[in-house]
């Protein structure tokens, strides 16, 4: 199950709180701040997907991530390499390499992160 663009918005302030309160969500957006109740209504949908949950405290709740990011995006990106590039890593890193004006020492970067994972592997 994915989020619309608005969830992924909140998801990401929530991710960098880890625990938030309705203000202090609204506090993390910027000018305009959307409604309070443009906000639940997403916390709602987000709690029906199973992305968020929370804790009662009174009449407050207190809402957590049930979802990591890493694991989000990954999930994404695993999609992207299926849908887009016949399910090829491969074909997938060579149109990110030749298509995103990476400059030498990012693609240097990525060749050390390529090698390790390849040491890692032969172990």
């Amino acid at each position: 199950m994915t989020l619309s663009n608005t969830e992924e918005q909140l998801m990401e302030h929530l991710w960098k709180l880890e625990k938030a309160f309705m203000k202090d969500l609204l506090e993390a957006y910027q000018e305009p701040k959307p409604a309070t109740t443009t906000v639940a209504t997403l916390l709602k949908r987000m709690i029906d997907k199973k992305f968020v949950a929370y804790n009662e405290f009174g009449n407050s709740r207190e809402y957590y991530p049930l979802v990591k990011k890493n694991d989000y995006f990954s999930k994404h990106v695993n999609g992207l390499i299926k849908n887009f590039f016949n399910d090829s890593s491969s074909q997938f890193a060579s149109f990110f390499t030749r298509e995103t004006n990476l400059t030498e020492s990012e693609l240097e970067e990525l060749k050390k992160i390529i090698d390790v994972e390849l040491q890692k592997k032969k172990k």
